[in-house]
């Protein structure tokens, strides 16, 4: 064989080499494991970097409250702990127990809910959403999220031949259920909970196939809805206001020492945080200054601290959860998973973007945690 034969032959094993490498590569990340482990990954990324800034950012108030600067982290850390257990006990159930899970759920969650108007339920910041028995306490409306979805999907799945009918759309999913569960939410003052419910099942009726028209008439009747809560109560029309009008808040003002205070401070961390941040644990905002610093306003303890690539890297990891998702809705060929996915991430995603579009100051302050992140059990 000639020296040039040899040499073409040898160019086109590697290429035919290279051509197997990549297709190697697609198999992969068109493999159902790949979405697995990407939404573990990210999961797991999210919880970390929440454990090590809720220790960050709760070290000040911890030591003044219970003489340790551990308590909180300590609290997140079981939590982390048994999230972790509960994940990995629902992921060995099968689909039809979810089926069979759903409507108990349901109606537990609007009876849970039913008991925070009772001498059982509590408030918290203005908000009427937890029950209380000796030391252990629960908010019913993150299990009503749960219930929701899993009998949403159970209740669309059935009627999926029907849904191109608005009236089969809605009953029993919207209107009694959703209604009665936001309805409940409601008179418990917490607009930022019946939010994300309310994006839960647009997410939900938009992943089953329902017509687009009838999301843009929703949307109308949604914004009146939205309006009425907001003048209802007067601290949430007042966040609005100044939302809408910054100069409200200039320095000196009566409300910039007031209702003012958590978001002007929240976004003097974010701007001391600059480009690379502080450093870690060397936030100043959790002096004392910034309410709420390791809970609702934790990312702008991650921008003082870490600065913008920080920040850059928890938006990051919630469009990776998204895609995580999207490829999860797309490539089931089971509507209960695809229509309950869609929910979950509704959920996880809406309520990321209240909380930062709250600290950026794109939104109004309406008080919702960052999921994964923010301290608390739920």
């Amino acid at each position: 064989m000639s020296s040039s034969a040899a040499t073409g032959s040898g160019r086109g094993r590697a290429r035919r080499t290279r051509s197997t490498r990549v297709d190697e590569w697609v198999a992969r990340f068109e493999s159902p494991m790949t979405t697995y482990y990407l939404l573990l990954g990210v999961v797991g990324l999210l919880v970390g970097i929440g454990l090590v800034m809720v220790l960050s950012a709760s070290m000040i108030v911890s030591l003044r409250e219970n003489d340790s600067s551990f308590t909180i982290f300590l609290k997140q850390f079981v939590f982390a702990v048994a999230g972790g257990l509960a994940l990995w006990w629902a992921s060995r159930r099968s689909v039809a127990f979810w089926k069979r899970f759903a409507l108990p759920a349901v109606l537990a969650s609007i009876v849970l809910l039913g008991l925070v108007l009772t001498p059982l339920g509590f408030g918290f910041q203005g908000n009427r959403n937890w029950i209380g028995v000796g030391s252990l306490s629960i908010q019913p409306s993150e299990i009503a999220k749960i219930g929701l979805v899993l009998g949403g999907a159970l209740v669309l799945e059935r009627k999926q031949a029907l849904l191109g009918s608005i009236k089969h759309a809605l009953i029993p999913f919207v209107v009694p259920g959703a209604l009665v569960i936001v309805g409940l939410v409601m008179l418990g003052h917490d607009l930022g909970t019946a939010m994300v419910i309310v994006a839960i099942v647009v997410g939900m009726l938009f992943a089953a196939g329902v017509q687009l028209r009838w999301f843009a008439l929703g949307g109308g009747v949604l914004a009146l809805l939205g309006l009425l809560a907001a003048n209802i109560g007067n601290n949430r029309m007042q966040r609005i206001q100044i939302w809408l009008d910054p100069q409200q808040c200039a320095p000196g003002t009566d409300l910039f020492y007031g209702i003012c205070r958590q978001s002007v401070h929240g976004r003097y961390a974010l701007a001391d945080g600059g480009w690379l941040g502080v450093g870690l644990g060397a936030s100043r905002e959790k002096w004392g200054w910034l309410s709420e610093p390791y809970n609702d306003f934790i990312f702008a303890i991650i921008g003082e601290e870490l600065g913008l690539i920080g920040t850059l890297t928890i938006l990051a990891l919630f469009a990776a959860f998204a895609v995580a998702g999207l490829r999860l809705v797309t490539r089931t060929d089971d509507f209960f998973v695809r229509v309950a996915t869609a929910g979950i991430c509704t959920w996880v995603l809406v309520q990321a973007m209240i909380n930062i579009g709250a600290v950026i100051g794109m939104l109004p302050v309406i008080g919702v945690p960052l999921p994964f992140v923010s301290s608390g059990g739920s």
